[in-house]
């Protein structure tokens, strides 16, 4: 037996635990989610949220862009522009919904202090569980590719 064999043979169970954790969990499938359709349906559920709540807030906003964000599920720039992931569209609605929201949000507190998260539990009173959601799974969504 080689050192590498006999490393590995020690660790069997660490591995097998860890790869058990690199399993996609959200069993999404690259042949069946297209990129285009992903983004179509994104906009328009985004843009649907985005008119009802930002009536609701009072707020008003400029442009929003469906984008292939490595990092960011949404962004809110100063000029009022909203961008958001095109992934969020293969998440839970209501994760979706919470981003949605939570971008609106700056467009009023543009931080997120003490009245910034109140404003965003007025709105979204759970909004920590679509926040863990996206921290438990969000790696998986921003790693996930379609098939060409």
């Amino acid at each position: 037996m080689s050192d590498v064999d006999g490393v590995i043979e020690a660790h069997r169970d660490w591995i097998a635990h860890e790869r058990a954790k690199q399993r996609p969990r959200l069993r999404l499938d690259p042949r069946v989610v297209s990129e285009a359709d992903a983004r179509r349906a994104a906009r328009e559920l985004v843009t649907m949220l985005v008119e009802e709540e930002a009536e609701e807030l009072g707020v008003r906003w400029a442009r929003i862009e469906i984008r292939d964000q490595r990092t960011r599920w949404g962004s809110c720039s100063t000029r009022g522009n909203l961008s958001f992931n095109w992934r969020l569209v293969l998440a839970p609605f209501d994760v979706l919904d919470y981003v949605v929201v939570h971008e609106l949000c700056h467009l009023r507190e543009p931080n997120h202090s003490r009245r910034f998260w109140k404003l965003v539990e007025s709105r979204r009173p759970d909004w920590r569980v679509h926040r863990d959601w996206l921290h438990e799974h969000g790696p998986e969504l921003l790693a996930f590719r379609p098939a060409a």
